[in-house]
């Protein structure tokens, strides 16, 4: 039986892990460099690094403290922000990066998602979304979620995977830092379309939403921030609470 990950984001904001609610309202947390070796000594399977406003100020990604974050963690690292050229992916990947993540980057530019694909092995490219439902339907969001690109999600979804998207990572923006839970309706409905990994994040509240989440096969990992920076679920315990309850872990 394939494991599931736990994977904790650090979103980094002028140098600092910040989280805010539903892509609003962001709040100081720590230092990323303390928070991955704490992620990394804690049992973390993986740990994404994104550069939260880099896309949006239209720069590079802060490369100083991703060159730090990767020497004190022993895990994969996914890294995005501000990914939109090759030339990117190559900065990341050489500052010690395992994958690179690319959303607004690739709604700019859709050939970016198979170039890089191309050059760096499916496996290295992470499509990431985020998604809101807007009249019914899932739209994808760019620029941190700020700016509604009217692109249906689902459709978004099948065509980065069809260009050689490796993974998939899901960002509810409805439920996003709500703690009530993942939004399984959105996760499923994208299942449906892709055959590759898929990362849920966003609604993480407790233990138990974990164990909703990985009873949805399609689901390989549940991606979260607030409830691990602020030590309300240790992920330790969690993931002998999901072994406990039948969903294979690597402890």
């Amino acid at each position: 039986m394939i494991t599931k990950r736990i994977v904790p984001c650090l979103d980094i904001r002028d140098g600092r892990v910040v989280k805010g609610l539903n892509f609003q309202g962001v709040q100081d947390v720590a230092d990323p460099v303390e928070l991955a070796r704490f992620y990394n000594r804690a049992g973390a399977d993986e740990l994404v690094f994104y550069d939260i406003t880099a896309s949006v100020e239209g720069r590079g990604l802060f490369v100083d403290i991703l060159r730090r974050v990767a020497a004190e963690v022993f895990i994969p690292l996914t890294v995005g922000g501000g990914i939109r050229t090759l030339a990117d992916f190559d900065r990341v990947l050489k500052c010690g990066a395992d994958k690179v993540s690319v959303n607004s980057g690739a709604i700019t530019n859709p050939d970016l998602i198979a170039e890089a694909a191309q050059k760096y092995g499916n496996q290295c490219v992470v499509l990431s979304m985020d998604v809101k439902r807007v009249d019914g339907s899932f739209h994808l969001f760019a620029k941190g979620g700020r700016e509604d690109t009217g692109i249906d999600a689902l459709e978004w979804a099948e065509f980065g995977v069809k260009s050689g998207a490796g993974e998939l990572v899901v960002n509810s923006i409805d439920t996003d830092g709500v703690k009530g839970g993942f939004d399984l309706e959105m996760l499923d409905a994208v299942a449906v379309r892709v055959d590759v990994p898929i990362i849920a994040s966003g609604g993480a509240g407790n233990m138990e939403h974990f164990v909703e989440l990985f009873r949805h096969p399609a689901v390989d990992a549940g991606l979260a921030a607030s409830i691990f920076h602020h030590k309300q679920v240790l992920i330790p315990d969690l993931k002998r609470y999901l072994r406990e309850n039948g969903i294979e872990m690597r402890l």
